[in-house]
């Protein structure tokens, strides 16, 4: 069941619970943050929703009936569709903490003790769709930065236009090694520029799309 619907800019999130009232309890504390979230009550209803959507982070609980938080993250960890999304494990098993460790092997990123503190709790969200959507633009960097070298290969193109290229490709490289902010906004200025003199080029090949026209 899909809740609290996104606005173009926000990403989903799939909450798994087997307990509606914890479900309720996560939607409550994240529903301002502007994110599609998506409420599975096991782990088998988590593994059908992977296979339909796409999913920037999963809070898991790992005390569930049946397939527990450990075997679904297994699961999830094994497929190459869904493979690289972040866990965040949920437990109410406060007294036995080594079962973090069973968690990380499992491939869970973090690992959250109820009662948790909702702040504690948003700002971690916070910061894994802010990954998620800083990886999101380098992939759509790379694509563009494809489609250029597609266009190099295919064309004799000026010296100020190879530069240009050459400039695209050490600012997305840079960005890609980083991660920071302002890398890849040059990466993105780079590229853009790239593009700007493409388009003005009579024998070049504007790009579309991230693909040559």
């Amino acid at each position: 069941m899909t809740l609290h619907p996104a606005p173009s800019s926000g990403v989903s999130i799939l909450l798994v619970d087997d307990r509606p009232e914890n479900l309720l309890a996560l939607e409550a504390i994240l529903s301002g943050l502007g994110h599609e979230l998506i409420r599975a009550n096991s782990g088998a209803e988590a593994l059908k929703h992977l296979l339909r959507e796409e999913i920037a982070l999963i809070l898991l609980d790992v005390q569930m009936p049946g397939m527990d938080g450990f075997e679904t993250a297994a699961q999830i960890k094994s497929r190459e569709r869904t493979q690289n999304i972040p866990i965040v494990f949920l437990t109410a098993i406060d007294g036995e903490r080594h079962q973090a460790f069973r968690g990380y092997a499992a491939g869970a990123v973090d690992y959250l003790f109820k009662p948790f503190d909702p702040w504690v709790l948003r700002a971690k969200v916070g910061v894994f769709i802010e990954l998620y959507q800083r990886r999101k633009e380098l992939a759509a960097q790379a694509e563009r930065l494809a489609a250029a070298e597609a266009v190099l290969a295919s064309n004799s193109l000026p010296q100020l236009t190879r530069a240009a290229l050459d400039a695209a490709k050490a600012a997305v490289s840079a960005a890609e090694a980083t991660g920071e902010e302002k890398v890849m906004a040059a990466a993105a200025n780079a590229l853009a520029a790239f593009e700007a003199l493409l388009a003005v080029l009579p024998h070049g090949l504007p790009i579309a799309n991230g693909r040559p026209a």
